[in-house]
């Protein structure tokens, strides 16, 4: 009597591995990645040859080419900024750091500067790109 031999069926790919390895991919990405509130308008800062760092001051100013105002990605005016400012936790920073863009002419800047001066700040950096 001939028996028929049972046909060998391949086991079915295992998607476990490849699951692992895109769980794997999307942890990294997330904690490698670095999540920053984008500003309302882009701002190009003047070009310097200073070398000092960054001051790591957590209220930042952007001027815009237009003159707009934002304080910390929420737009303000200039109406309105003393008051914006005050309202932040710990009231009125005593340091500021100022992202004018580049074309903003040079007596806005000095007049914005002044104004934040007589709010109540005492120190105010003003970011540039260094220059290469």
């Amino acid at each position: 009597m001939k028996l028929q031999r049972p046909t060998h069926r391949p086991a079915p790919e295992s998607t476990i591995a490849l699951i692992n390895v895109v769980f794997l991919l999307l942890i990294f990405f997330m904690l490698a990645g670095q999540l920053r509130q984008s500003p309302p308008f882009e701002v190009a800062p003047p070009r310097s040859d200073s070398e000092d760092a960054a001051d790591n001051s957590p209220a930042t100013l952007a001027v815009g080419t237009d003159g707009q105002l934002a304080l910390g990605g929420a737009r303000v005016t200039l109406e309105t900024l003393t008051k914006a400012l005050g309202e932040r936790d710990g009231g009125i920073p005593e340091r500021l750091r100022l992202k004018a863009d580049s074309q903003v002419p040079a007596t806005r800047v000095i007049a914005l500067m002044s104004e934040l001066r007589a709010a109540g700040v005492k120190r105010i950096s003003l970011l540039t790109v260094r220059d290469n």
